[in-house]
């Protein structure tokens, strides 16, 4: 039974981090034909089941070409998850231009340059699922967040302008927002002595996010079931958002 309606689809996934490889794993287990795109060739060689694609996105012209490699690789693209993000971690005071520049570039800028090339091919073709990765941060006002959270914010406006202008051509466009989750951008954050045990006290149902969590609202939203759902942030974050 080909219960998302992704068997013979085309997808592409912009990240080989932890939940940028679950998604392309279940993307393909669920009958679509994948490419995952990375500028870490490692990640990409630790994948199976999908077609690796070199690419750095921190400009305008690799996303471009990113997605336009992509496509030609696939013979077209209905499904778009950039699953793309860096962190740095100080207060705004002690944030220098540098870090501020590069992550927006990578979070904000990759979204909007791979969205727009993605979404000019699903316009076309009338048909389209765009998810990103935003995060909690793009709503709550964690402190040593900013170029961070001001980043995931703008990911969330980014998505309802884009779903907003291309509904009429039937492609939606989503967000899987994580609360506080295990994977290789935040582990280290998370081994600092009492981090985990303060960041878990504020989760309702009790327990930080795993990458498995995710895996079943991002399918939700780059499959046919998700139809008549555009513009909207999912949280998948164990009720944070609630306190």
């Amino acid at each position: 039974m080909d219960r998302f309606g992704l068997r013979g689809r085309t997808a592409l996934v912009a990240g080989a981090g932890g939940i940028g490889a679950a998604a392309a794993t279940a993307l393909a287990e669920a009958g679509a034909s994948v490419v995952v795109a990375d500028v870490d060739e490692q990640r990409l060689a630790a994948l199976a089941g999908v077609v690796p694609l070199h690419a750095d996105l921190t400009t305008a012209d690799g996303s471009r070409e990113c997605v336009g490699k992509a496509a030609a690789i696939l013979g077209g693209l209905d499904v778009f998850v950039h699953a793309v993000g860096t962190n740095d971690r100080r207060p705004v005071l002690d944030t220098p231009d540098d870090v501020w520049e590069r992550i927006v570039a990578l979070n904000l800028g990759s979204a909007f340059w791979t969205g727009r090339a993605a979404g000019e091919l699903m316009v076309r073709a009338g048909y389209g699922r765009v998810v990103y990765l935003s995060s909690v941060s793009g709503q709550l006002a964690h402190a040593n967040h900013a170029p961070y959270a001001a980043s995931k914010g703008g990911v969330n406006q980014l998505l309802r302008v884009m779903a907003r202008e291309w509904a009429p051509s039937g492609v939606t466009v989503n967000a899987v927002a994580p609360g506080y989750t295990e994977t290789d951008l935040t582990r280290h954050h998370l081994d600092l002595p009492g981090v985990r045990e303060e960041l878990t006290s504020l989760v309702p149902a009790g327990r930080l996010g795993t990458v498995d969590d995710l895996v079943g609202p991002i399918l939700f939203l780059c499959s046919a079931w998700s139809s008549f759902v555009t513009g909207h942030v999912l949280y998948a974050d164990g009720g944070r958002t609630l306190v």
